[in-house]
């Protein structure tokens, strides 16, 4: 595994952690598998060692478990780290579940030093997921990243991998569909965003809202070159590039 377990009271050991995660991969499989209908494109650009941060637009809850679940289905059981708001922590049970599955918890709306810290390390080593909106789109549109994002990329400097996710907005309503019309799921990773020229220039606020603009233009390219048999719902333009499309695709 790429990097520790976490720490929780009831994985004192590393493979009792490993079966953990996998028991719980093999939960959210069986979840989407009745569902949905996921499609995989461009896993070849998430490299298989640390120091990545996956970056994506953020249309519904279930994002949380897609994410981890599309990488874990291509590499093997690994700890996706993830940050999340810290009240979903306030009870100790599930505070305990997340902790146990590699999320860490950050007080939003205040300048959480210890979170920062920690995003920073994972962005480092090893492999961590975030929604650069900084929470769910209501409207399924795609928003402004934060500047706080750009800035803790700045510092990390990590691999970014750019990944839009389609349709998770619409499995909740296929509920009373399972095993008849299971919804179409996409997520579409692509290649590195190349922020060498950022990271030669000084730390300001400037350079980390250019970090998020070059960011929020690739997951939006990657929106706008989804497959036309997935309705995608609107998004908003953000200096989006035309990118070419790739043959390779994975379903699941």
């Amino acid at each position: 595994m790429q990097s520790s377990l976490p720490l929780h009271p009831l994985v004192k050991h590393p493979w009792i952690g490993y079966l953990w995660l996998r028991l719980a991969y093999i939960v959210v499989k069986l979840f989407f598998r009745l569902c949905c209908h996921v499609r995989i494109e461009g896993s070849e650009y998430i490299p298989s060692q640390g120091g990545v941060v996956l970056v994506s637009n953020h249309i519904s809850a279930l994002d949380t478990l897609l994410l981890p679940y599309t990488v874990l289905a291509i590499q093997g059981i690994q700890i996706i780290w993830a940050p999340a708001k810290a009240e979903l922590f306030h009870t100790r049970l599930m505070g305990g579940l997340l902790t146990s599955l590699g999320v860490f918890p950050v007080r939003r709306g205040q300048h959480d030093r210890q979170a920062m810290r920690r995003m920073i390390a994972h962005m480092r080593t090893d492999k961590m997921m975030l929604f650069p909106e900084g929470t769910r789109s209501r409207d399924g549109h795609l928003h402004e990243g934060k500047r706080t994002v750009g800035k803790l990329i700045y510092a990390a400097r990590p691999v970014v991998i750019p990944a839009a996710i389609i349709g998770t907005e619409r499995i909740l309503s296929h509920r009373k569909a399972l095993f008849r019309d299971r919804a179409p799921v996409c997520v579409h990773y692509g290649k590195p965003v190349d922020l060498q020229l950022y990271y030669a220039l000084p730390d300001t606020k400037e350079t980390a809202v250019a970090i998020m603009q070059e960011v929020m233009s690739a997951i939006a390219s990657l929106l706008y070159n989804t497959p036309q048999s997935i309705e995608t719902s609107p998004v908003m333009p953000i200096q989006a590039r035309t990118q070419g499309r790739r043959d390779g695709s994975s379903t699941l």
